[in-house]
């Protein structure tokens, strides 16, 4: 079974405040009234232990350590009860969380499922066009291959990339990968039996939406199996073929459009 780990921490405003190791600092410093030692236990060094300790006071607005007179390695140090306090509530908060972490372990993540599935959600990048599916065939070239990629609702996106690339994202039939298209390479047309075009891709569906700019038009095209298709197209083009919600149509875009990628 996956095992779930995590940590907590304080902040002040947009400042880190601080984590395990500085409370585990505090508490170290109330146990030996020193810094040198408390320093040592956390494997600190006595200068990154003061700095830690400046920055907790600054950012807590009272003092949490109060250092006694005496030389660098003397005089004693001890804790305000405001920091006795707050070690008290990080403990607490330690304890909650661990069995969080616990219950999220016993209730069984899929590293392979949900896991997998927020690490696509946190994908960045600038095309507008991003559809994850499944390598169903590779035809190899001399110089570049083209990958065939089964998407959700059966339809089929073709790739060119060059055989370089299909080794070093290891592509091979089974494996997912992420489609990337900008929607400035996205045709729109009105699918019908006189369209005939070069293009390898053909993305049947539904207008979703149409909104519209100062010059160009966005074209949200939904398509069998829930996947949304962006074209950016000028609104002259968006009048003439009357693309309205609702009405059928077709984005089309070269296979040399396509940017594929993977979650390895």
């Amino acid at each position: 079974m996956l095992e779930l780990d995590g940590s907590i921490w304080f902040r002040s405003g947009a400042q880190t405040w601080g984590g395990k190791n500085r409370i585990d600092l505090l508490a170290q410093i109330d146990a030996t009234g020193s810094i040198t030692a408390a320093a040592r236990a956390v494997g600190m060094s006595y200068k990154g232990a003061w700095d830690a300790i400046d920055a907790m006071n600054n950012l807590a607005g009272e003092p949490l350590v109060v250092r006694a007179a005496g030389g660098k390695g003397g005089g004693g140090t001890q804790l305000t009860d405001r920091a006795r306090r707050l070690i008290a509530t990080f403990r607490a908060l330690e304890t909650e969380h661990r069995k969080f972490m616990e219950n999220l372990t016993r209730a069984g993540l899929d590293a392979s499922g949900d896991i997998d599935l927020m690490r696509r959600f946190m994908l960045k990048t600038s095309a507008r066009n991003k559809f994850l599916g499944t390598v169903v065939e590779i035809r190899t070239g001399a110089v570049n291959d083209e990958i065939l990629l089964r998407i959700a609702g059966g339809q089929t996106i073709v790739a060119t990339i060059t055989r370089e690339s299909t080794k070093e994202l290891g592509l091979e039939t089974g494996k997912e990968a992420i489609a990337l298209v900008k929607a400035s390479s996205v045709i729109v047309g009105a699918p019908g039996p006189g369209l005939r075009i070069s293009a390898r891709n053909q993305l049947e569906g539904k207008i979703s939406d149409v909104r519209p700019g100062a010059v160009n038009s966005e074209i949200l095209i939904a398509v069998e199996g829930g996947a949304t298709l962006v074209a950016i197209v000028t609104n002259e083009s968006a009048n003439d073929l009357a693309l309205g919600v609702g009405a059928p149509a077709v984005g089309i875009f070269k296979a040399s459009s396509v940017i594929l990628g993977v979650l390895d």
